[in-house]
């Protein structure tokens, strides 16, 4: 399995935006410089996230973007679903398939439950503090060497 585009950007976007949490809105064209991202591309992204929840806007000269909850309050999943959908690597195992026609004939669905939930708990365990986290632990090494 293997993320889009949409789901790798987005999650660099709010790791960015995690970076500057508390700092007040912060403008799409410098997440888009700090993590060398197309910000025509961005802009797309960010209006998915806004209207899931996980961001907030600020309009005019000030404006920008900043997370709608704490880091420790979202998580890799929140972000990449709302991004990507259902994390689910093949239809059979999707829970709103809506009675997935072929399910009977799914011979391998117990293998891509057990890949989606194993997917599902790893994702879900992340927080966008984490990687903040993580991040400080790699600047802190670094600074040792």
């Amino acid at each position: 399995m293997r993320l889009s585009t949409r789901g790798r950007y987005g999650l660099k976007a709010m790791f960015q935006l995690a970076l500057h949490y508390g700092e007040g809105p912060i403008p799409l064209n410098s997440i888009a410089s700090a993590q060398e991202l197309s910000e025509n591309y961005l802009e797309q992204l960010v209006s998915t996230l806004r209207k899931s929840g996980l961001l907030n806007s600020v309009r005019g000269a000030q404006g920008g973007y900043m997370l709608a909850k704490s880091p420790e309050d979202i998580t890799v999943g929140n972000i990449l679903r709302a991004l990507e959908g259902d994390m689910a690597p093949a239809d059979c195992v999707i829970d709103n398939s809506n009675g997935y026609e072929k399910e009977e004939n799914c011979v391998t669905k117990l293998v891509w439950m057990r890949m989606r939930d194993s997917i599902n708990q790893v994702i879900d365990s992340i927080s966008l503090q984490d990687m903040l986290d993580e991040q400080a632990k790699m600047e802190s090494k670094q600074r040792e060497a």
